[in-house]
Formats: C-alpha cells, structure tokens, sequence
C-alpha cells in the first residue's frame, strides 16, 4: 500500500506499499479500487532519518549475491571501505541457503515472544554502532555505520509490519504491535541523536573522502533528514516533535484497526439477487419463523426454499466492488452502497486528529502546512507544483469525462426504461460501466477470468523475468515454522551469470484478519556487505484474492491479473536494486517515483505478446483469443477521462486535507463533498464518508499525487522502451539499467531525463512535473 512504501534518510524502516492497491484505477465513485497503501507507521515518520517506507515488510535471513556493478563502477584503484566488523558478531542472521526455523527464518520468531527478544536486541546492537561512531573519525565508515543501524532497525519494523498485516496468529499480531511500536519510540531517541547528527555533518563537509555519488547523496539525505527531524529545535520543542511522531503512528495504527474490525454487514434475502459467481464471497444465512436470522449447516442444505435463504454481505473492499459491478437489483445495489460507504464511523474522529497531529508539527518544524512539509524532499519540491499539475490535469480530461458520465446515463435509461434522472447514481456507476462495456465490447468478465488460472499467472511473472532479464523465477522449499501461513509460497529470482538475486513470499488469497488489500514488503533491502558481493533482498506479495474452493482451480478477474502485475513491479524493483546502502535499495526512493515500476508492469497485463503466453483457459486449455484481447483494451479506454478524473479527485481530497488549515470547509465530510462538485459535477450522498476507509490519506498524507507522477512517467517508458519489443533483454537491460537498479540511490529526475528526454519533465515554481501527453493520448484526448 507502497505502501506500501519511498523513505529517505538512511536509517530507513519498513518499506511497503501496504495493499498497495485494490484494483488500482478501476472503481467509480461508488466502488473500492484506488491502490491500498503502505504502512501507515512506515509514512508518517517519513522524510524522517530512521524512517518506514514505502513496502512493508519483515526481517529476513542475510544472503549474499554476487557483485553487480552500477553504470559508473567504481574506479579500480579505489576499493570500497568496509566497516570493521567488531561490532556486528551478533548481527547476521542465518544463511538462506541453510535450514531456517522460526518466522521468516529467524531462529528468534520460533514463538510470538520472540518479537520482545528481537526489538530489544536491535536496540542493543544499534547502541554498539553508535558508540563506534562516537570514535569514528569523517569517513565512508560513518555513512556505512549509519546503514548498519538502518539494517538492524529494519530488520524488526519490517518483520512486524508484515507479521502485524498477515499473521493469522492473534498472539503473533500482538506481540509484533508492541515490538514495532517500542522500535518507533527508539526511532524518535536516533531521529534527535547529536552524536550522529555531529557524525554526517562532518562527512558531508569533507566530500573528498565519500568515494561514491551514492555515499555523497546518502550524506546530504542522511543530514537533511536529521533536520527536517527537528534536532535544531530547543530541547523542549524537540520532545514535542518526537511526541507528535509518535502520536501520528499511533492514529495511523488505530486507523487501519478500525477498517479491519469494523467492515460494515448486511443481510440480503432472498440469496437468488446476488449472482452464483460472487455468493462464494457471502455467509449463506437462514431466516426462521420468529425473524431471527442464523447459518450453520443447515442454511446449507435447506437451500430450496429461495425466499427464506438469503447472504451475509460484510462490505469489504472486494466483496463491496463485486456487489455494485454485478448485482442487477438497483435497491441491493443501493443498501450495500450505503453501508460500505459509511464504515468505519470512528475514523472520522480519528482523521481530525491526524490532521491537527500534522499540521502541529509541520508548523513546529518551520512549514506551513504538513503538504508542505511532505513535499519537500520529492520531486515536486511543493504543494503548488502539486497542486498546479492536478488542476491541469483535472481542467483537460474535465469535458472528455462530462460526455462519458452522460453516455452512461442515458445507457442507464436505455437499459432500465423506468429510470427518469438525467444522472447516474453512484451506486448504479459501475454496474452500467461494466455492462455498457459488456455489450459494446461483446465482452463476459467471467469469461475472461476462466483463461487466468493462479498458477498460469505465476507463469506470467516467470516469463517476464526470463525474457526481460534472463533470469528464473521458481518455486523453493520453505523451512519448518519459516511461513506464517500453509498458502505461501517462497519464490526464488536467480540470475544464469551473477547468481541468485532474491527471494520473494507469495500470500495471495484472502482470509479473516488479514489486511484487506494488496501489498508490497520489503523483508530485506539490498546492500553492499563486501567489495564482490551484496545482500540479497528479500520481498512479500499479499494480496487478497478469492481462496480456492477445492473443486476448480482458483482464477483471477483480468483486474487481478493487472494488481498483481502492479506489485511484482515493486517486488522487481527491489529484487532488481543493487545499492550500495539498504536505505536507496528498490522502493526506498521519493515517494512521487516509487510507484513508477508498478504502474509500469500494468502495461504487460494488456499486452497480447505476453497474456497469449499464459493465458490458457482453466477447463480446456485454450490460448486466450487475440480478439477478445482487442475488446478488453477498447473496453479500457472506454470511460477512461472519467477514470483519470477518479485519481485527480483522490489527490486534491489528500492533498487540501493536509494543506492549509484551518479546513475551508466544517469537516472533512463537507471538503470531499465540494472537491467532488467542483472538479466531477457530482454530488456526494448524504450520510456517507467513504473516506473513512481511505487508508492512503495515513500511508500517503500528501503524497496521494504520486499514483498520477508514476502513472505518467510509466506511460512514457512504455511507449518509448517497451512498445515494440515488451519481452526482449535490450528491453529489460534499458529497465534495468536506466532506473530499477539504482533504487533512490539516484536522482529521479536525472534517471527520467537520461531515459526519456528533457521533455519528459516541466520544470515547476520549484521541483518538477511529470509531462502528461503520453497519458492524454492513451486515453484518446491528444491525437
């Protein structure tokens, strides 16, 4: 979500893009598909030195690669430094390779209490690093120190951050809140440290002695973050700021336990008014005589009786989505809109907090708003470049997206002839969408899904890293105690020259407790251990995708197939990342670019080079049609303004909320509501906050915008580098290459103009913008 997790500062914690996304692009306004986030922790102490980012994930066992050297290796006559080792006897963790026992292979996990163990013995290593540096004179051995603590911290953030999301153990869950949270308080303790401050500032006043580009941008990060951390202040506002930090991470926790526990319900009766393809999703309930309403076995079997059987609706995001693209019955569609819409409640009061929480410390800090603050240090530099982008965004899709909302309600009308309004209800949105594309298109989203088996997809992801960088992506074993769950499965990326590359979780399907999204972890991030070898990252992929049955193979809807496409980006990003420092490794760069490589691996979900070879149809085996793969890509760019405009919203909504304040409305309710007026010509439904369930507005505060940078940075290289030849190494090296390798470790914005052009970017007021017109033309608005 990623989150999900793009951290800067060195001492960087758990880097996730948290659910990176539901469907990502897909909903109308009444569905659930912008992307789900990272760790809401992980991006609040963001911009921060010791800092969570953009994939969450845990701790793994420490594996060593083979040297990859970067574009500019490294002069002979200057071997890289290596920090004495004195101080790390007790670091490393288990070799990969070995027998592992305990979660993610730490011999630690073994028990949920563990977790105690493990964030104390962080906190003591980190404290002997300290005291080397105390006595470390300016030298590339600092800028390694400081990794080090970055390592080690992450090391128990990540672990607890996935561990938190996906464990299905209660106790487990438990014991990893209290272990994240007492690193989050030592995070505050380094975030002010003066010894380490004092440290970095006197190697970035010696530059002659940092021998790499990376170590100098590590330096100049590593300083600024220190700062923007407040250690300037007076020792009372100091406190404060640590205060404020730590209740952001608090409210953002509490934010996302309230959309897990409290996900809205209703009962539907009778059961027939949901179709057969999506009761699965649903608890079969029986209602008696007496009005009492009850399941167990035999709401399974007196299932004759149609009008006393009925279905549990809990209006999760993917349960929500289904129901109000595909049940028929306009009042269902309505009640279960109205439900989902307005959960949960107690968020609202949580959101004010986190707004004031923001804004108090942004102003603490010299800024004058938290957009302010969140920008700073990315490629917008500013709210304005932000804001100015957005609203030019939103001005030139606004007549495109007007017509297609008036396609679709007088298609409304043509379908149901008592339909009277001159609108289309929010509810009844993406139920029209999709049966307008339905018919235009000759199109059966069930057909579709039947030619996208789990295991075929998989494939998919194994064809991509053969064909793109000459690598294997198989299955391994996993040790005794190694997974928190018997559905993952450990995937290993290896190179047939430089070895292996990586290792990669897969958890796919949903299950009660688990975070309702998609999301990218990273477990463990690249870094430079010696002068020939590296410290293999390791990643997670959690999704929620619908749990076999046993009785037919488990299938994927083409958006499925796109969302996970979407987080094996960031999962290549960073399996990919050969960085000198963990902290630059993979989605570890500035938030409006991390989501680059996802919205660019969207692109190969609706390409017929590649679906033609993987998608075989579940029963019979079949190449899935080339001409059913034309109507998908029209059926995309229909209502496609209308999509665009759905971002441009979500964005401004983030951004204005932690803009200026006080709000320019009486609540966060009545703000989404005018925003949605002034820039869709829609009205917001009374009773509603969909917001409340808005997970980015905690993991991206201010940042939402960075779908939009990404998507259009994404466009551009796919037209200018994968179009043609999508499945060829020269494709994969200029990838590689021009910007999945390096990370943050390089300036975004350099990488973007090397591979793409100085007309790639628009210089703002301060910072940059990304150019739109490859965008524009996708969705058919620029000839």
């Amino acid at each position: 979500m990623q989150s999900r997790r793009a951290a800067r500062g060195l001492i960087s914690t758990a880097s996730s893009n948290l659910g990176e996304r539901d469907e990502l692009f897909k909903i109308p306004w009444s569905g659930w598909r912008y992307p789900t986030p990272c760790s809401s922790a992980a991006r609040d102490v963001s911009g921060r030195l010791w800092r969570t980012l953009v994939s969450k994930v845990g701790s793994e066992p420490v594996a060593t690669g083979p040297k990859v050297e970067p574009e500019a290796a490294r002069p002979a006559d200057k071997k890289p430094q290596i920090l004495s080792h004195d101080y790390r006897s007790g670091m490393k963790a288990p070799n990969l390779r070995k027998e592992m026992i305990g979660l993610y292979g730490y011999e630690i996990l073994k028990t949920a209490k563990g977790f105690r163990i493990f964030a104390q013995d962080a906190i003591d290593k980190s404290e002997i690093i300290i005291n080397s540096i105390r006595e470390m004179p300016p030298s590339m051995d600092v800028i390694r120190a400081m990794d080090d603590i970055s390592d080690t911290v992450c090391t128990v953030v990540d672990a607890a951050e996935l561990c938190r999301n996906t464990h299905p153990d209660k106790e487990y869950v438990e014991e990893s809140n209290h272990a994240s949270m007492k690193v989050y308080e030592y995070l505050q303790y380094l975030n002010s440290h003066p010894v380490l401050y004092k440290a970095v500032v006197g190697v970035e006043e010696s530059p002659d002695i940092l021998t790499t580009e990376e170590a100098r941008r590590a330096a100049k990060t590593l300083r600024m973050d220190f700062e923007r951390g407040g250690i300037h202040l007076p020792s009372e506002k100091l406190k404060r700021a640590n205060d404020l930090n730590l209740e952001i991470t608090r409210l953002g926790r509490e934010f996302g336990e309230h959309m897990m526990r409290d996900q809205g319900q209703l009962d539907i009766f009778p059961a027939s008014v949901i179709p057969k393809s999506i009761q699965h999703m649903m608890k079969p309930i029986w209602a008696e005589k007496d009005g009492r309403v009850g399941w167990s076995r035999r709401s399974k079997i007196v299932a004759a009786d149609d009008s006393n059987m009925g279905l549990r609706v809990i209006t999760e995001p993917a349960t929500l989505s289904s129901v109000l693209k595909y049940v028929a019955d306009s009042e269902v569609r309505r009640r279960v809109y109205m439900v989902g819409h307005s959960v949960p409640k107690a968020n609202l009061r949580v959101l004010d907090h986190l707004i004031g929480a923001r804004h108090e410390l942004a102003q603490l800090l010299g800024y004058n708003s938290y957009a302010e603050f969140a920008t700073a240090p990315t490629m917008a530099e500013s709210p304005d470049a932000v804001i100015s982008f957005l609203e030019d965004l939103s001005i030139r899709i606004r007549g495109k997206a007007d017509e297609e909302t008036k396609m679709l309600a007088e298609f409304s009308k043509q379908v149901d002839t008592s339909r009277s309004c001159t609108s289309i209800n929010p509810w009844d949105e993406s139920y029209y969408a999709g049966l307008l594309k339905a018919r235009t298109f000759d199109l059966n989203a069930g057909v579709v899904a039947s030619y996208f088996p789990v295991n075929q997809c998989i494939e998919a992801l194994r064809i991509m890293c053969h064909s793109l960088f000459g690598a294997t992506f198989e299955q391994v074993p996993l040790a005794p105690g190694e997974a928190w769950h018997p559905a993952v499965q450990k995937m290993s990326l290896r190179h047939s020259s430089e070895g292996d590359l990586g290792h990669l979780y897969l958890d796919l399907y949903a299950r009660p407790g688990k975070f309702p999204g998609c999301a990218h972890f990273t477990l463990k991030g690249c870094r430079r251990i010696s002068e020939s070898d590296y410290q293999l990252p390791v990643v997670a992929l959690a999704c929620n995708f619908a749990a076999p049955d046993g009785n037919t193979p488990p299938i994927l809807n083409h958006w499925e197939v796109e969302t996970l496409f979407h987080e094996f980006g960031h999962a290549l990003h960073s399996l990919l990342s050969r960085t000198e420092f963990q902290h630059f490794s993979g989605t570890r760069t500035v938030l409006d670019f991390s989501e680059t490589p996802s919205q660019l691996f969207e692109h190969y979900a609706w390409d017929y080079r590649l679906l033609s070879q993987f998608g075989r149809h579940y029963l019979t085996g079949e190449i899935i049609p080339e001409k059913m793969v034309a109507s998908m890509n029209d059926a995309k760019r229909m209502l496609s303004a209308t999509e665009v405009q759905r971002q441009v919203l979500y964005a401004l909504i983030d951004m204005t909320l932690f803009g200026k304040q006080p709000l320019p409305a009486k609540d966060t309710t009545a703000v989404i509501a005018d925003l949605k007026l002034k820039h869709t010509g829609v009205r917001h439904v009374e009773g509603t906050h969909w917001h409340t369930r808005f997970n980015h507005l905690v993991s991206y505060g201010a940042g939402y915008y960075s779908y939009l940078y990404a998507r259009c940075f994404a466009a551009s290289i796919w037209h200018r580098h994968c179009k043609e030849n999508p499945l060829d190494l020269s494709t994969g090296d200029n990838l590689r290459q021009g910007f999945l390798m390096h990370g943050g470790a390089k300036d975004p914005s350099k990488m973007m103009r090397d591979l793409l052009g100085d007309d790639a970017l628009i210089s703002a007021t301060a910072g940059v913008r990304p150019c739109t017109e490859q965008l524009l033309t996708d969705i058919g608005l620029v000839a």
